[in-house]
């Protein structure tokens, strides 16, 4: 090769990477990925290095973060660092990639190493102690849990929590009147759903009864649920809402409060990101509460505990309430079904299919959900697992799960006589897609995700004579009060991306 040729080569990345950034600039990240991808890949078609080829692997990993792709991030990342040993941003990314993954201990060492590179970067010294105290944290927590504790809701004393003086709000009269007086229970959920709609909190002593009341019912659920939709009735599915209560106040009003003649479910991620987190959830189990067999409730990768330290719910409820009733959320967390079966016909759950052939409903059912995730096995990947368009099974993005082809669907839904996988847990521009030819549906319910992504949001409704035929009803983000995304979130996942050097 000629040296005008490698100065062309060099020259056509360059420009790719510019392009790259100035989408980057425009929070277009899938499209600034693509187009460092071009970049890496002229250099690499021709057997050349770039000087910079370690920035376009680095700038890539920047867009998987953004993108919650951080197993491609962090192999992006560890590209950066094999090309330049020295580079600091790479370590930088890499260990933002294993916090948002709660793996504290690689995310330690790479702050570490960050820190000997930058050693007066005091972004790089509070990372570097944020991780290690998180994973301090995470050994202690281990080592309790070894310990015989009585869970949080053998704990509490209602009674011991005061009411607050002049409260005017909803009055919860207990799960018996729910049941037993509609009426009541309608226009209690209308009266929740508007009360919080002015940024009030319900009195700390309701809902520490309401959510002792949905464990109790939670406990009489099983881990894959069978829901049956009677040939002459709807039923509503909703994806992700992530704390953006708002958008799910327009859900409603869009498409009806739940009720005994309007049911949901809602496929998990209730929490985290969104500030408005504990409006969610409490809103969500009231209609549980108020409409036991009408709405329903799965478990998602955010209903846990290392992604609630992490991405806002735990700073949100010690915010707004206090630390026992965080602790009385997670036990509830851990009560929620896996998965749903609609009508014998298609299959509901957050993530995703396995990495194994052969797992059958029966299999799913014997899953113990009542603790938190473990690092693999069928209940990780039912949270995480995401499709894929290639047939087979190939490394998850995210770091977490599998990523399954279309085959892998195909035969998931004939071992056990299904007809389609509904999941959730997937950002998608128009709210949801439908894939795997026809077989697999992405919902998704938060639009504008975090006020940046521009993405519609969707629900999708079954009608119990024709299951195999869902009409989808996509929405536009509403405006909500004047509080940031993430606004109780853990501060590493906020600050310091350290942005220069595109």
């Amino acid at each position: 090769m000629t040296d005008a040729e490698l100065t062309e080569i060099q020259k056509k990345a360059t420009q790719y990477k510019d392009e790259g950034n100035d989408l980057f600039s425009k929070a277009n990240y899938a499209r600034a990925a693509i187009a460092y991808s071009m970049a890496i890949d002229e250099c690499e078609r021709a057997s050349e290095s770039h000087p910079q080829m370690h920035v376009f692997y680095c700038n890539r990993a920047f867009c998987h973060i953004k993108m919650e792709n951080f197993g491609s991030a962090i192999s992006d990342a560890q590209q950066s660092v094999e090309l330049k040993a020295d580079f600091a941003k790479a370590y930088y990314r890499r260990g933002v990639a294993h916090m948002a993954l709660a793996r504290y201990t690689p995310a330690y060492k790479d702050f570490y190493k960050l820190c000997q590179l930058a050693p007066s970067d005091r972004v790089a010294r509070e990372r570097m102690q944020e991780a290690k105290k998180l994973m301090n944290s995470e050994k202690f927590l281990k080592a309790i849990e070894m310990e015989s504790s009585k869970p949080a809701s053998e704990t509490v004393k209602i009674e011991d929590i005061e009411m607050p003086s002049g409260y005017d709000g909803p009055i919860y009269e207990g799960v018996a009147r729910l049941r037993e007086d509609s009426a009541y229970a309608a226009q209690y959920l209308k009266d929740v759903l508007e009360y919080q709609k002015g940024q009030q909190n319900i009195p700390k002593r309701h809902v520490y009864q309401l959510v002792m009341d949905v464990i109790a019912l939670l406990k009489t659920c099983s881990t894959v649920q069978h829901v049956d939709v009677p040939d002459e009735e709807h039923f509503n599915v909703c994806g992700d809402v992530h704390g953006q209560y708002y958008d799910l106040l327009n859900i409603f009003e869009i498409n009806g409060v739940p009720s005994e003649s309007n049911p949901y479910l809602f496929n998990g991620d209730f929490v985290d990101r969104g500030s408005f987190s504990v409006e969610c959830i409490v809103a969500l189990f009231v209609a549980r509460l108020a409409y036991p067999n009408h709405v329903h409730l799965a478990r998602g990768n955010h209903e846990t505990k290392n992604m609630n330290k992490l991405y806002g719910f735990e700073g949100e409820v010690t915010a707004k309430y206090d630390q026992p009733l965080y602790e009385l959320f997670c036990e509830a967390f851990c009560l929620l079904p896996l998965a749903h079966v609609l009508k014998e016909k298609v299959f509901v759950v957050h993530g995703g299919l396995f990495s194994k052939d052969g797992v059958t409903l029966d299999s799913l059912s014997k899953v113990d959900r009542v603790r938190e995730p473990p690092d693999e096995g069928l209940m990780v990947e039912m949270l995480w697992s995401d499709p894929g368009p290639t047939p087979g099974r190939t490394a998850s993005k995210r770091g977490v799960g599998v990523a399954f082809g279309p085959d892998v669907t195909a035969d998931f839904l004939k071992t056990n006589k299904l007809e389609m996988v509904v999941r959730s847990h997937e950002m998608k521009e128009e709210g949801y897609e439908v894939e795997h030819g026809g077989k697999l549906v992405t919902i998704f319910s938060a639009p504008n995700y975090c006020d940046q992504m521009g993405n519609k949001g969707a629900l999708m409704k079954f009608s119990g004579k024709d299951m195999a035929n869902p009409k989808y009803t996509a929405f536009e983000a509403v405006p909500h009060p004047q509080i940031r995304p993430m606004q109780y979130a853990n501060p590493m996942l906020m600050m310091g991306m350290m942005q220069g050097g595109r």
